[in-house]
């Protein structure tokens, strides 16, 4: 439903009342704006009552107006064009102090995310993650950090990673070709969402792999071939998404894995510091 709500109000115009089809027609036109609305606002801007506008939001099926909010701004995610987001950015942090709104909601987006997770699904996923035969990780344009990330510190615990370079289409499924059903899949994906990534996740599923998916909600793409679903809040305040809270997740991700590998991790480690030492890698003052 989410991707189709904008439709969906264009196609309901004739049957609205006078006061929804105000509503509606706001929507329409500046969808964007009206995502980060409150029901009061809206109904302000549009000369209606609150109640008019949680009641248009009942009509098109939703239980309240949070959860068409929650909506609206999913569909928002899919349409809006980087141009529209730097808009959008400039006329929702206003000419306030930046750094500190931004670091504001960057810290929301964490609390969220710690609230909402499901602390089985992560214990689930990192099992996985642990127990694979191989560890394929992907994720394309800026996840593609969060998935270096993820990489840079499990190739420390673990010898079976396939970290997916994903410049080409045919060469993501090179390296994925003989993925199967002992293997894990890590995929990262925020919006503006990339096709690559959603046939990559549907490839591991198709030959029986296990796929972790780390997105910002149930109606992103790659959230359907998910075996387990990691969630974390990435509402836009700047014309790329946040990444603080995956970031987190991922985090604790790394955390967990030594933790069930402590042994292994421990001894790797000591290697590690011998040959770093001998090669003179890091500085040492």
């Amino acid at each position: 439903m989410h991707h189709n709500l904008l439709k969906i109000i264009e196609n309901g115009m004739d049957s609205f009342s006078k006061g929804q089809k105000a509503i509606a027609r706001f929507i329409l036109e500046h969808y964007e704006k009206a995502a980060y609305m409150t029901a009061a606002v809206l109904g302000k801007k549009t000369g209606v009552s609150e109640s008019t506008v949680v009641r248009f939001a009942s009509e098109l099926g939703f239980e309240g107006y949070p959860e068409f909010q929650r909506a609206l701004r999913e569909a928002v995610k899919m349409k809006l064009t980087t141009v529209q987001r730097v808009e959008l950015t400039n006329s929702m942090i206003g000419e306030g102090d930046l750094l500190s709104t931004v670091l504001n909601a960057d810290s929301e987006k964490i609390r969220k995310t710690l609230s909402e997770i499901d602390p089985e699904t992560f214990e689930r996923a990192v099992d996985k993650i642990v127990g694979a035969k191989n560890l394929y990780i992907i994720g394309v344009r800026s996840s593609a950090f969060l998935a270096g990330f993820l990489n840079y510190n499990l190739r420390m615990i673990l010898d079976n990673i396939h970290f997916i370079q994903t410049t080409s289409g045919s060469e993501m499924f090179e390296q994925i070709i003989n993925i199967d059903k002992d293997d894990v899949m890590v995929a990262i994906s925020f919006p503006r969402y990339s096709k690559r990534i959603i046939n990559a996740v549907e490839f591991a599923g198709q030959k029986g792999a296990q796929v972790i998916a780390l997105t910002d909600g149930t109606s992103s793409p790659i959230a359907a071939y998910a075996n387990e679903l990691l969630l974390a809040h990435s509402d836009m305040v700047s014309f790329v998404d946040s990444l603080v809270a995956p970031l987190s997740i991922i985090n604790a991700i790394i955390v967990a894995t030594v933790r069930k590998k402590q042994e292994e991790f421990s001894r790797k480690l000591c290697e590690l510091e011998e040959i770093w030492d001998k090669y003179d890698v890091y500085d040492k003052n």
